[in-house]
């Protein structure tokens, strides 16, 4: 079918030429919800692995991690470009020294671009010089990816982010000045936010300088915060024809040109007791796909709050 949202497997091959992939690099890091400055259990959603399911361990040098994940993925996907994913916990909560060390070790023959992903209280104009350096010497673009969740203060407090919307738009605002693209990620089935704030949500994002958001479901990880209140039934989870729902409606009043890197995520079954309500995400994916066409709706279509709704009558 027609992409009725931005792809983000199109915008690479447009941008590059050919197929890219990301490759997930682990590095021995941690995050200010975890070493005690801000808290020591994370957010209440977070494992003890933070994101990195598919990452080897951190023990093991980029070099290396990104000659493996090449090795697998390159004769079954047939691609010879990707980009270094510094995936899990939180990869700017480090001296910047050793920052600087691990990008460059990223450099390596066939990567294309550098993935870092972060959260909005841990960036500044160091790190982004430092980010602006490698680039600029090594060739490579960057890409900021920022756990934003919900714009909704009240579930960022619950959810224990250690971070409110604030940290966030400065993030946007400082990175605005470089010449780096950036993500958010959005969970957009979280117990406390209705449709109102998916689509708040949406809006918030567009009114800032965003370039791509990652989509993700909710999963119950094992041995969390969040796993406890599931089991206890303080939390309820919404149906998969909610999600779809949210999903298809969020992309309805998100600004055109944001790239969706994806549309649901995934989880492997035996780290969570709840994930994409057992099902593929590939099925979910289709799912979303299915309700555009039945709607006759697309990205953006519900995109005109921005400059200056009330006054566009008088600009005939």
């Amino acid at each position: 079918m027609n992409e009725r949202y931005q792809v983000y497997s199109t915008y690479l091959k447009h941008t590059y030429g050919e197929k890219v992939y990301k490759l997930p690099i682990s590095i021995p890091d941690t995050c200010p919800n975890r070493d005690g400055t801000l808290g020591t259990r994370g957010c209440v959603f977070c494992g003890s692995i933070g994101a990195g399911y598919e990452n080897l361990p951190a023990s093991v040098t980029i070099e290396q991690q990104i000659a493996a994940n090449i090795a697998h993925i390159q004769p079954k996907y047939k691609a010879n470009k990707f980009i270094s994913y510094f995936q899990n916990f939180t990869n700017t909560y480090l001296k910047p020294a050793q920052f600087r060390q691990y990008l460059i070790a990223a450099c390596q023959p066939s990567i294309v671009g550098i993935a870092i992903a972060t959260r909005p209280d841990c960036i500044n104009e160091t790190y982004l010089d430092i980010m602006a350096e490698v680039k600029e010497t090594y060739g490579v673009d960057i890409l900021v990816e920022f756990g934003l969740q919900t714009v909704n203060y009240k579930t960022l407090q619950k959810i224990n982010r250690g971070h409110t919307l604030a940290e966030y738009i400065d993030a946007l605002m400082m990175i605005q000045k470089y010449p780096f693209r950036n993500c958010t990620h959005v969970i957009l089935n979280l117990p406390w936010d209705t449709m109102a704030d998916v689509i708040e949500t949406a809006k918030v994002i567009s009114a800032l300088p965003t370039q791509e958001v990652k989509l993700h479901a909710l999963y119950i990880i094992k041995n969390t915060l969040m796993a406890q209140w599931y089991h206890d039934g303080e939390i309820t989870l919404d149906t998969v024809e909610d999600y779809v729902d949210r999903a298809v409606t969020f992309i309805e009043y998100i600004r055109p040109d944001i790239v969706f890197q994806r549309l649901i995520g995934r989880a492997p079954k035996e780290a969570t007791e709840f994930a994409n309500w057992g099902m593929g995400w590939w099925k979910i994916r289709d799912m979303i796909d299915a309700e555009f066409l039945r709607r006759n709706t697309w990205q953006g279509k519900k995109c005109d709050y921005l400059h200056g709704k009330a006054v566009q009558q008088f600009m005939d």
